[in-house]
């Protein structure tokens, strides 16, 4: 299928690996996508999927049709960075960094890498180890048990394997947290220095560079942010990025402006 000049000559499914609709997913580059997907103004539906028909055998992945040719066999693609980079050719989205110089390009994207491939790795860790039966029960919920037991088993040794290569699962749970710890502290400070330049008051959005809109690290931070506030299986950073308060305010702000229709976060923590 070729690409319209229209999002509207298109229909637009989002498989997000989960059943519901109206609430957000565990997985942040789900939200990362969805994210981009409204700040463009695009439609879509989701259904849940499955990574054994995903293109790049992950969630989350689209299937575009053509409405106004409805022989013509529907475009899949995956990986998030990819959908979102086939939009912007076919000129159905903004290039979030077109108007950056080369040094804010590089923040961009150190911060798309430091969610992206490093808190990435703790995360997995806290979820797929610390707390393996909570997510394994979410992830593999409609699988008999035995399947759910079996298929959670093989998850689990590939993890582990995974995360001693990568270096994650060599440090001691303490150590894992620390490191998780100062990524998600050193992002508060940063959106408190956006926030004081923008001078953001109320329900106006503020973003990672401190620009006036955002940029592709946004939509990566964003997903983070409410998969560690939403994720029953990471215990440990719903609490510690419930702590950060402009960390949530940030997030409060664009869940408000571009997810109203949306299941909220509940806080464990009160507010100040």
């Amino acid at each position: 299928m070729e690409a319209t000049s229209k999002s509207s000559d298109l229909d637009i499914t989002l498989f997000r690996g989960w059943k519901q609709n109206g609430v957000y997913v565990w997985s942040p580059f789900v939200t990362k996508l969805e994210l981009r997907l409204r700040l463009a103004g695009i439609k879509y539906t989701t259904e849940a999927g499955n990574p054994r028909t995903a293109p790049t055998g992950k969630i989350p992945y689209i299937s575009i049709a053509s409405k106004t040719e409805p022989s013509s066999p529907p475009l899949t693609i995956g990986d998030s960075s990819l959908i979102a980079r086939h939009f912007v050719t076919a000129g159905l989205m903004q290039d979030l960094n077109a108007n950056l110089n080369e040094t804010d390009r590089a923040v961009d994207l150190a911060m798309q890498a430091l969610f992206e491939d490093k808190l990435y790795f703790f995360n997995m860790r806290e979820r797929w180890i610390d707390n393996f039966y909570v997510q394994r029960d979410q992830v593999l919920e409609d699988a008999p048990w035995l399947v759910r037991w079996l298929v959670g088993g093989m998850i689990y040794r590939s993890h582990v394997k995974t995360l001693h290569g990568q270096g994650t699962g060599r440090f001691s749970v303490a150590e894992a947290r620390g490191f998780s710890r100062e990524i998600w502290v050193s992002l508060n400070g940063m959106l408190g220095e956006s926030r004081k330049k923008q001078q953001s008051e109320g329900k106006e959005c503020f973003w990672c560079l401190g620009g006036e809109g955002p940029t592709s690290c946004d939509v990566a931070v964003f997903g983070f942010v409410s998969s560690a506030l939403i994720a029953e299986s990471s215990p440990e950073s719903r609490l510690l990025v419930e702590s950060l308060d402009v960390v949530r305010d940030y997030a409060n702000r664009i869940h408000e402006k571009y997810f109203p229709d949306y299941e909220k976060w509940n806080l464990k923590l009160a507010p100040p």
